[in-house]
C-alpha cells in the first residue's frame, strides 16, 4: 500500500483545513464523471467530502480513479483546497472545501449493495437485517449508534463522579423465578445441569450491597425469552444501579440528576428538577395507566356515585357488584365526530374488555345520547358538571370492574390524543410513579404474586396488612415514566430475613422451594445486610426515545427480528449430533420441525 497512514475522518475537514495535505479513507459514496475530471463524494462515520481527480494532473491516477465504483473502499492523498462560491455545497458540513487529489488506491472492491446507503431509504427491515452491516453504513444508523455511545460515557461519567463502582456479574447463573422465561444453557462437565442467562443482576446487585460495595453499578446484558415487540429484544441492555443506606427519595434524587444530565449533554435540554410524582392510585384514576403520557390532558372522571341508583342497569348493577363508572371529556368532538366514528370508539374499547361505551353529545339545547332516557334530569345534570361538559362536547363513560375501565379508557385517552393532535411530540415529560402495589392475585394460579419482584419491599404502615389484606400492601417502588414509556423502575429492597420469609410464604414459596430457588441470597442476609435499594433503565428504549426512533432496532447494532431471529447470521442454529452428544442432550422433534 503505497498512501500512507489516515490523517483526518472526511466529516471533520473545514477551510481552516485550506492547503493542507491529508490522507483520506473511506467508502465512495457517488461518482460523478465529467470527461476529464472525476468527482468522488468520499464517506466515513463522520460524514462526506468531496474529492477531485484531474486527468491532466495524472493520467495514471485519472485511470485507477475511473475503476472505482459505489461502495469501493479507497484511500486519498491530496491538497484541500477552498470551493468557488457557486460550487459550494451547503448540504454538507465540508460543503465550501473539496480534495484535490494527488494520489488514490483502491483498498477493497465492492459488489452493488442489495441496500442504498442513504438515509429514508425504502428497502424493507428484514433486508436491512440481512445486511445490517450495509445497513450499519447509513448515515443515520451511524448516528444512532453514535448517540447511544454518547449516553453510556455520560452515564459511566456521572455515576464515577457519584462514588458509583462498575463492577460486573455473571452472565452464566442460576435459573431463579423472576417472571419471564430464562434462556438456559447446559453444562457439558456437570452433566444434566444448566446455567440461566440473566434476566437482570437483581440478586447479585443486592449481594454486592450485602459485600459493603455501598454504590454498584452496571451496563448490563439482560436476557429473556418471551414474546417481542417494538421495542422488545430477547437480549436487551440496561443501566443497572443499586445504592446502600439509602431511602426511595435518595435512588429518585440520584438518578433525577442523571437523567438531567444525560438531556443536558446529549439534547441540550434543561430539565426542570424535581419530576413530577404521581402515586399509582393517582396515576390509574387519573390517566388510566401505570405509565401515563402526560403531555396533554383528556383525564378519567369518577361519576360512580352520581349514576350509583340511575335506572340505566348497565351502570346501577355494574356499581352494585363493586365496580365504578368513569368517563372522559372529548372536547368539542361532539361536533367533530360522526356518528360512524362514535361507534368506532365503542368497538375499540371493546379490544380492552370494554363491554361498551356509553356517550353524551352536549348541544346547545340538551343532550344527544343514547342513555339519556334512562338518567334522571339531576344525573345528566350531575354527569355533565363533573366532568366540565359544554355544548360541543362528547362525554365517553365506560361501567366495568376497575381493572377493565382504566385499561379500555387508558387506552381511549391516548386514542383520542392521537387523533385530536393533542400530543407535543417536541415535548419530553418526565414523571416518577410511586406506591404501586407489593402483590396482586392471580387467578389462575390462586394464589398472590409479585408486582415487581420477591425482594420489593413493603410501605411500613402497611406491614401489617401482609397477614390480614395482602392485596392492599403497597410497596416501596417507583418508575420512571418519559411520555408514557416505562424508561425503568426500582424498588427498596426487603433486607431483614423475617420479612423477606414472610414475603417468600404470601408468594407460595415452601421453605425448601425458597431455599432451592434463593438460599444464596437468604444465606447471605444472615451476615449483616445494610438497608438498599436500586433502579434498571432500559438503555434501549432511553435511547430511542431521545433520538425519536420507532423501534429500539434501530438503536442496537445487531437486533434479533420478532420471533428472535437474526437474519444475517441465521441464529438460531441447529447443533450437530457431536456437541449434543457432549452435552448429553437428545432431540425428539416432530418431522415437521
Amino acid at each position: 500500500m503505497h498512501t500512507s497512514k489516515r490523517t483526518h475522518m472526511c466529516g471533520t475537514l473545514d477551510l481552516e483545513h485550506t492547503g493542507q495535505k491529508v490522507t483520506l479513507m473511506g467508502w465512495v459514496q457517488r461518482i460523478r464523471d465529467l470527461g476529464g475530471v472525476i468527482f468522488l463524494d468520499l464517506r466515513d462515520r463522520t460524514g462526506i467530502v468531496q474529492v477531485v481527480v484531474d486527468s491532466d494532473k495524472s493520467r495514471e491516477i485519472f485511470k485507477t480513479a475511473e475503476k472505482i465504483r459505489n461502495e469501493y473502499v479507497v484511500a486519498v492523498e491530496g491538497t484541500v483546497v477552498k470551493r468557488e462560491d457557486d460550487t459550494v455545497n451547503p448540504n454538507i458540513d465540508t460543503g465550501k472545501i473539496e480534495i484535490a487529489v494527488d494520489y488514490i488506491e483502491i483498498l477493497s472492491n465492492a459488489e452493488t449493495p442489495p441496500i442504498y446507503i442513504e438515509d429514508d431509504t425504502e428497502v424493507s427491515e428484514s433486508v436491512r437485517l440481512k445486511y445490517r452491516y450495509l445497513d450499519l453504513r447509513r448515515p443515520e444508523m451511524q448516528r444512532n449508534l453514535m448517540f447511544r455511545h454518547r449516553i453510556t460515557m455520560i452515564v459511566r461519567d456521572f455515576l464515577d463522579a457519584s462514588g458509583f463502582l462498575e463492577i460486573e456479574t455473571p452472565m452464566l447463573t442460576k435459573p431463579t423465578p423472576e417472571g419471564a422465561r430464562d434462556y438456559l444453557v447446559p453444562s457439558r462437565v456437570n452433566p444434566g445441569r444448566f446455567y440461566a442467562l440473566p434476566q437482570s443482576p437483581q440478586l447479585f446487585k443486592q449481594l454486592l450491597m450485602v459485600a459493603g460495595m455501598d454504590r454498584y453499578f452496571q451496563i448490563a446484558r439482560c436476557f429473556r425469552d418471551e414474546d417481542l415487540r417494538a421495542d422488545r429484544q430477547p437480549e436487551f441492555t440496561q443501566i443497572d444501579i443499586e445504592m446502600s443506606f439509602v431511602d426511595m427519595d435518595d435512588v429518585i434524587s440520584i438518578n433525577e440528576k442523571l437523567l438531567a444530565e444525560i438531556f443536558d449533554k446529549a439534547l441540550g435540554i434543561k430539565l426542570p428538577l424535581p419530576f413530577e410524582r404521581l402515586t399509582y392510585r393517582e396515576a390509574m384514576e387519573r390517566y388510566g395507566s401505570d405509565k401515563p403520557d402526560t403531555r396533554f390532558g383528556l383525564e378519567l372522571v369518577d361519576v360512580t356515585d352520581i349514576v350509583k341508583d340511575a335506572e340505566f342497569k348497565v351502570f346501577n348493577q355494574v356499581v352494585a357488584s363493586g365496580g365504578n363508572v368513569r368517563g372522559i371529556n372529548a372536547k368539542g368532538c361532539g361536533e367533530k365526530f360522526s356518528r360512524r366514528e362514535i361507534d368506532g370508539l365503542v368497538d375499540f374499547v371493546k379490544n380492552y374488555g370494554a363491554k361498551g361505551l356509553a356517550w353524551m353529545v352536549i348541544e346547545e339545547d340538551g343532550v344527544k345520547s343514547p342513555i339519556s332516557k334512562f338518567l334522571s334530569e339531576d344525573e345528566l345534570q350531575g354527569i355533565i358538571e363533573r366532568m366540565k361538559g359544554q355544548p360541543g362536547d362528547l362525554l365517553l363513560m365506560v361501567a366495568d370492574k376497575p381493572a377493565v375501565v382504566f385499561d379500555a379508557l387508558g387506552h381511549l385517552r391516548l386514542e383520542l390524543g392521537d387523533r385530536l393532535g393533542l400530543v407535543d411530540d417536541s415535548q419530553f415529560k418526565l414523571l416518577w410513579v410511586t406506591h404501586f402495589p407489593l402483590l396482586e392475585f392471580d387467578e389462575e394460579e390462586g394464589r398472590y404474586v409479585a408486582v415487581h419482584h420477591p425482594f420489593t419491599s413493603p410501605v411500613d404502615e402497611d406491614i401489617s396488612l401482609l397477614d390480614t389484606d395482602p392485596g392492599k400492601v403497597r410497596a416501596k417502588a417507583y418508575d420512571i415514566v418519559l411520555n408514557g414509556v416505562e424508561l425503568g423502575g426500582g424498588s427498596i429492597r426487603i433486607h431483614r430475613n423475617e420479612l423477606q420469609q414472610k414475603m417468600f410464604e404470601i408468594l407460595g414459596f415452601s421453605n425448601e422451594r425458597a431455599q432451592e430457588k434463593f438460599g444464596f441470597l437468604l444465606e447471605a442476609f444472615k451476615y449483616g445486610t445494610p438497608p438498599h435499594g436500586g433502579i434498571a433503565f432500559g438503555l434501549d428504549r432511553l435511547v430511542m426515545l431521545l433520538a425519536r426512533r420507532q423501534s429500539i432496532r434501530d438503536v442496537i447494532a445487531f437486533p434479533k427480528t420478532q420471533n428472535a431471529a437474526c437474519l444475517m447470521t441465521g441464529a438460531p442454529a441447529g447443533a450437530d449430533s457431536g456437541q449434543l452428544e457432549e452435552l448429553h442432550i437428545s432431540l425428539d422433534l416432530d418431522e415437521e420441525e
